[in-house]
């Protein structure tokens, strides 16, 4: 391992970066290129792309921009394709695009929600499904990081993006299980960094991110996970950014009770209380303690 040169880990393959013309994007593309990877640095913005391009040109890599609508099924064909064209292969793809229609859910419109959805949900499904079906042509197998959040916790003002990271989320697992008999490994990164997009948020932000944070930190834990070192890893989401590196718990049964026969609801009514409210953990993107322990009334009613 110590004689292992990481400026080649990923030397022969061709990435693709979703959202790569800034901020946490950026820095995927930067660090797959310095780990030797040829990058398609996506961005509906063309001179964000070719920006990332330069820098990664300057620095001895090799890079092309694209400006491939990963909204739609035919933008993300295109932009897989256009690797293809570019590098001769598709063997790393990094799902990072996303956008922001914050707003509560009483007022939550339909267009709101479905542009979050289209970019998020949609636009990751459609950009993973050309390039697994591209890399299983290949032969050769191949990794997809998907981005997710811990938004999908429950974040106050975000339905739409919360929805969206969820599903993402489990969308890896079951691409994770569906795509290892072809070599394909999927992970997801939830990431921390100050962006654009983080600046958007209004409600109070957890303790990690109230501070700058430099958007490219995540990029190492990326290469790392688009390597052949993680050849053992598929199905997990990891909190990266920052200094951190944290497994994001699968989600699963807690505490369960068990009656012969099924449950009335007279032996609901006399358990449930007994057993299980003191389970309720830390609730929301925040993990403050579950609130709601006193009983929740609308305003102004008494307890």
């Amino acid at each position: 391992m110590n004689d292992l040169d990481l400026t080649r880990l990923l030397a022969g393959k061709a990435a693709v970066v979703t959202g790569g013309g800034q901020g946490i994007g950026r820095g995927h593309c930067l660090h797959l290129a310095a780990a030797g990877a040829s990058v398609m640095v996506n961005d509906l913005d063309a001179e964000r792309a070719a920006t990332v391009v330069h820098e990664i040109e300057a620095a001895g890599g090799k890079a092309i921009g694209s400006q491939a609508d990963i909204g739609s099924r035919a933008g993300a064909e295109r932009l897989i394709a256009d690797c293809v064209s570019a590098f001769g292969a598709i063997d790393i793809l990094v799902n990072n695009a996303g956008n922001l229609r914050d707003r509560s859910f009483l007022k939550c419109t339909d267009e709101e929600f479905d542009a979050v959805w289209r970019v998020h949900v949609k636009g990751t499904f459609w950009c993973a499904q050309a390039a697994a079906l591209r890399m299983k042509t290949q032969g050769h197998g191949g990794a997809i990081v998907n981005t997710t959040s811990g938004a999908h916790f429950g974040s106050f003002g975000q339905t739409a993006y919360s929805a969206a990271k969820g599903a993402i989320a489990s969308m890896t697992y079951t691409w994770a299980t569906e795509l290892a008999k072809e070599g394909i490994r999927v992970n997801a990164i939830g990431p921390l960094g100050s962006t654009g997009m983080s600046d958007t948020y209004k409600g109070d932000k957890p303790a990690a991110v109230a501070d700058w944070i430099d958007p490219a930190l995540n990029g190492p834990m990326v290469v790392f996970l688009c390597s052949h070192l993680a050849g053992h890893v598929s199905g997990q989401i990891f909190g990266t950014g920052g200094e951190r590196i944290s497994h994001m718990v699968q989600p699963h049964y807690g505490k369960t009770l068990i009656r012969p026969g099924g449950w009335t609801l007279e032996e609901i009514v006399r358990y449930f209380n007994l057993h299980l409210p003191q389970e309720f953990g830390a609730f929301g993107i925040l993990g403050k303690p579950y609130p709601f322990h006193d009983g929740v009334r609308p305003r102004g009613a008494e307890a």
